[in-house]
């Protein structure tokens, strides 16, 4: 089962950037991820597979809509 990454979610992975960062923004999300490292800003694409497998900790998690409690009245 795949893990649940959104767009926006910010990820911690295994090794670090050569610029330092360990922090990288998801930007697309499906069978290829497009990611950006948060502190220089370089964008790299990985398969899914290796993502999932290189990520320590999820740092922080857009909500989706439906995330959100819904609003019965």
């Amino acid at each position: 089962m795949p893990m649940q990454l959104n767009v926006g979610d910010v990820v911690k992975l295994k090794k670090k950037h050569p610029c330092g960062g360990y922090d990288w923004e998801i930007l697309r999300v499906g069978a290829d991820f497009r990611i950006k490292c948060t502190t220089c800003e370089r964008q790299v694409w990985l398969p899914r597979s290796e993502v999932e497998r290189r990520i320590t900790k999820i740092v922080s998690q857009v909500q989706t809509p439906s995330d959100l409690p819904k609003n019965d009245e």
